[in-house]
């Protein structure tokens, strides 16, 4: 089992250093979790998908995230196209607290904390409490962009009072959470509840 594990972690560090000689790569090669640039911009793959529709030619879906805006975006490539592939050191981080108009984290593995400012984390504090667990993406030593989980679980801050025996969901009303976050919730839920929130639109999912 040593062996194996010395052979796949040489494979990848080969792989590694390959990638630094030629940064392209081809869309059928590309994963979740793979950094790549595309019109002067960093994107994240989030979801990869080879089409083959019938006798038409293959292509590459791709759902990406743009790690300095924030956004989601959908990509349709050749088959085969080359693609620039860019490295990024993905550190598994935690948010401690703000200090002044600066957010503090700490490295997982080797606990030394980074400042960052308002400007580089902009909404995400409505979606971060202390102790939240992130990834942040890291290139030629600077931070690039933070990546939240798919779900967190904030309490309700303020809200309508919550009808008694109601069920439906498709009926939604304003409440705000505990960061601040503005949201719409189904009308049974009360002020003090802790909700799945989506990170990705900040919307309701479950109660937690």
């Amino acid at each position: 089992m040593a062996s194996v594990a010395k052979l796949a972690f040489l494979f990848f560090s080969i792989r590694q250093f390959l990638a630094r000689l030629d940064p392209t790569m081809k869309s059928t090669e590309l994963r979740p979790g793979i950094a790549i640039k595309m019109d002067g911009r960093l994107y994240l793959i989030m979801h990869y998908a080879h089409v083959t529709p019938g006798n038409l030619r293959a292509f590459v879906q791709v759902k990406m995230r743009d790690l300095k805006a924030g956004s989601i975006i959908d990509k349709r490539l050749r088959s085969g196209e080359e693609v620039e592939q860019v490295e990024l050191d993905r550190r598994p981080m935690e948010y401690l607290y703000k200090d002044g108009p600066k957010f503090v984290f700490m490295d997982n593995e080797n606990f030394e904390q980074a400042e960052m400012t308002q400007e580089f984390v902009g909404d995400l504090p409505l979606y971060m409490l202390p102790n939240t667990n992130v990834v942040v993406n890291w290139c030629d030593g600077n931070p690039i962009a933070i990546e939240l989980p798919n779900m967190v679980e904030l309490v309700v801050k303020d809200t309508a009072p919550g009808i008694k025996g109601a069920t439906a969901t498709n009926q939604l009303k304003e409440a705000e959470m505990e960061t601040g976050l503005k949201t719409r919730v189904p009308p049974f839920i009360g002020i003090g509840e802790k909700l799945r929130i989506s990170t990705e639109d900040g919307s309701y999912q479950s109660r937690a």
